[in-house]
């Protein structure tokens, strides 16, 4: 089969072709400002080759969607999927050899880089057996390796990062040929684009980048001003797929194109002044009143990494519950004993014993008991207390109030004070014993916030994230994040994230969404 593609022509006219079976090799680097054409050049490139080799595309834009209309291309909207279901989808793309457009554009800036690392991540962990060729094309390179910190967080950095210089670096033995684009070179990490073999470079004006593009291109100083005068779609070629010798290129035309905006000249709306401020005006404060629109939520599609996931945990806990009703049904043949934490069953809200008879108990414990718990739990602020400042405050009141106490430790009162705050009383029974038998094997730290996740699944709407940290006491919004992947890890519920901002749980052995 045919290995060259041709991506335009030379000032004298003649074609220049792309050798694309040494693209895969030796990497390309595109740079040029923006409105140099390299999103062109690039669709030029995807659009000859299409037929020839495997093509997975990071598109921060959009721009690219496109392809799909006109060849085989899978579009991939990111914002539609969880971080499993984006590594699993790359996995897939190895697999089966599909070309794919990953579709970045409805995420924030941050999203867009840590959903590009996860999948670039995944292409380049693909079995061995999958290492098949493929052209990975990035636009936008500056955010994907930038060559210094930015705004986004330094772990997203070094995440990004280390995908770039593994497919740039070590891409190749894996059949990964990486197709970097970036607007400027200052702004792309050094060890990415040191690793590219062929370079096509448009129109830049700045002294930085024009110097770098002249070293690249093994230009003087007189040369590089070459580069600042090339016209829109014009590129400088060298590398050993492109030319051995620097070579002056116009970009072909496209079949396909972009979703940007009207780049010509239009003419203005025919309209008097006041009929102009009137549109600007009218309704206005209505308009501003009205609460924004929400933005449409892509369906969910779970993915079969996240059922098994589902079922195997379910599994796990229908075996971590029998052998806790094994262990109890032991420990009912059992000598009775004091009522310590060792020898005290793991159930729900531990049930206080009968209070002695005589005036001096009065009231009685478990009426007292129960009374005194739900006077915490709905005083303001409770939730942010710590464990042994509330147990002092209920050992105070009972005394006062003449309620035995003693057989209730603090570990008992943890639990006694999370079922109170969780609100069971206005669930069905059926209901409320099911949340019950789900908490028995919870460790008290984290019960609250568990139940509140639990009841809400139970009673059919989803708690903010405002509530799961009341629940647990905090306003961080990262330890209510790490308490969710605690609990995750721990087999108690499926947390599955949208790259759009959605979240849904899924309660282990409840069966329920919380979304």
């Amino acid at each position: 089969m045919r290995a060259q593609i041709e991506i335009g022509r030379d000032s004298g006219g003649q074609t220049v072709p792309v050798d694309v079976a040494e693209l895969l090799a030796t990497r390309l680097l595109v740079q040029g400002n923006s409105g140099s054409g390299k999103s062109h050049l690039l669709r030029r490139l995807l659009e000859q080759s299409a037929d020839l080799v495997q093509q997975v595309v990071i598109d921060p834009e959009g721009d690219f969607v496109s392809l799909a209309d006109r060849f085989d291309h899978v579009v991939i909207d990111a914002g539609a999927h969880s971080a499993r279901e984006i590594e699993a989808l790359a996995g897939r793309v190895r697999q089966h050899r599909v070309s794919v457009v990953l579709a970045l554009d409805e995420l924030e800036v941050e999203q867009q880089i840590r959903c590009a690392a996860l999948f670039l991540g995944a292409l380049f962990d693909a079995p061995r057996d999958h290492w098949f060729p493929a052209l990975v094309v990035v636009d936008e390179a500056q955010m994907f390796a930038p060559a210094a910190g930015g705004e986004v967080a330094e772990e997203t950095r070094r995440m990004t990062l280390s995908a770039m210089t593994n497919l740039m670096c070590r891409g190749r033995k894996r059949g990964l040929a990486g197709i970097v684009a970036t607007q400027r070179l200052a702004k792309l990490a050094k060890n990415v684009a040191a690793e590219a073999s062929n370079f096509l470079m448009g129109r830049t004006f700045l002294d930085i980048d024009m110097q770098r593009a002249a070293d690249l291109l093994g230009m003087d100083r007189r040369q590089a001003e070459r580069i600042r005068d090339l016209q829109r779609g014009h590129f400088l070629g060298l590398g050993p797929a492109i030319s051995r010798r620097p070579v002056a290129v116009e970009i072909g035309a496209v079949s396909t194109g972009g979703k940007n905006a009207a780049e010509g000249l239009m003419p203005l709306p025919e309209a008097r002044g006041d009929e102009l401020e009137a549109l600007l005006h009218d309704d206005l404060t209505q308009a501003a009143a009205a609460p924004p629109p929400r933005p449409a939520v892509p369906p969910q599609k779970p993915a079969s990494d996240v059922e098994q996931a589902i079922a195997s945990r379910s599994a796990a806990a229908s075996e971590r519950l029998t052998q806790a009703e094994a262990e109890r049904a032991d420990e009912g043949k059992a000598p009775a004993a004091s009522a310590t934490q060792a020898d005290r069953p793991a159930a729900g809200p531990p049930a206080p014993p009968p209070a002695p008879e005589g005036p001096a108990t009065q009231p009685s414990g478990a009426d007292g008991v129960s009374r005194i718990v739900r006077e915490l739990a709905t005083e303001e602020g409770a939730a942010f207390q710590s464990s042994t400042s509330l147990f002092r405050s209920f050992a105070t009141r009972c005394r006062q109030q003449g309620v035995p106490s003693a057989h209730i430790d603090p570990i008992a009162f943890q639990r006694l004070f999370a079922f109170a705050r969780a609100g069971l009383d206005g669930l069905a029974p059926a209901k409320r014993a099911a949340v019950e038998r789900l908490a028995e094997t919870v460790p008290e730290d984290v019960l609250a916030p568990y139940l509140a996740i639990v009841v809400a699944a139970a009673q059919g709407h989803a708690p903010d994230e405002d509530a799961i940290a009341r629940a647990y006491g905090t306003s961080s919004p990262s330890r209510v994040r790490r308490l969710l992947e605690h609990l995750e890890r721990q087999g108690l519920i499926v947390v599955r994230e949208e790259f759009g901002g959605e979240r849904t749980i899924l309660v282990v052995g409840l069966e329920e969404p919380v979304g």
